[in-house]
């Protein structure tokens, strides 16, 4: 069983090229889902982010308020290394057993969807790495628009990561997404017959 780690820049579409993905036949586990499950009320994450941040992170069903919290993060590296410490062994947690169970299945390949992938370390739970690319003025256009912010908390969350052309280093294949849709999912499936079809299993 093939498991691909699947990354890219904030904004840059790793969603978009996840959701073609799992049409071709690939299984998709997604560590943004899993980040959301691991602090969970009644977690022992979620204890550790309240005690760190205080209760003002939370919404009144004791969630975490993402927003919340990433305006603090995002603007303070200390603050973001304090979170990154807690959630990161949780989510790794979590990941490997899913990575297990998917080793364990008939799919095709299995894509491992994380943002920060190279920047956790977390490269040795995937036999390959694609990149999701796009410029840093395109991401910035994407963030403002889907998440409602200004410019400026946008260029602080890009400023959090590393850099596309860097991170696209790392990528044995690197998927352009400033074009159309219909431009990514031609290189998508492309990939997907050269480097799955085509990969002896």
């Amino acid at each position: 069983m093939l498991v691909i780690g699947l990354t890219g820049g904030i904004a840059s579409g790793k969603s978009t090229v996840a959701r073609i993905l799992e049409r071709l036949g690939a299984t998709i586990i997604d560590a943004d889902l899993l980040a959301r499950e691991a602090v969970l009320p009644g977690t022992p994450a979620h204890e550790d982010i309240v005690a760190a941040f205080g209760m003002e992170i939370l919404l009144p069903d004791a969630t975490i308020d993402r927003k919340a919290l990433g305006r603090i993060v995002f603007a303070n590296p200390d603050a973001r290394r304090r979170l990154e410490a807690i959630t990161h062994p949780a989510i790794a947690r979590l990941s490997q057993a899913r990575l297990a169970e998917a080793r364990r299945s008939d799919a095709p390949a299995v894509f491992y969807v994380a943002p920060l992938l190279i920047e956790a370390g977390a490269t040795g739970r995937v036999d390959d790495i694609w990149v999701v690319y796009a410029d840093r003025e395109t991401q910035l256009a994407r963030l403002t628009e889907r998440d409602g912010i200004r410019r400026e908390e946008a260029e602080q969350r890009l400023a959090a990561q590393m850099p596309m052309d860097e991170k696209a280093s790392h990528g044995s294949a690197v998927i352009d997404n400033r074009g159309t849709p219909e431009e990514t999912e031609r290189q998508v499936v492309a990939l997907w017959k050269e480097r799955i079809e085509k990969s002896p299993r």
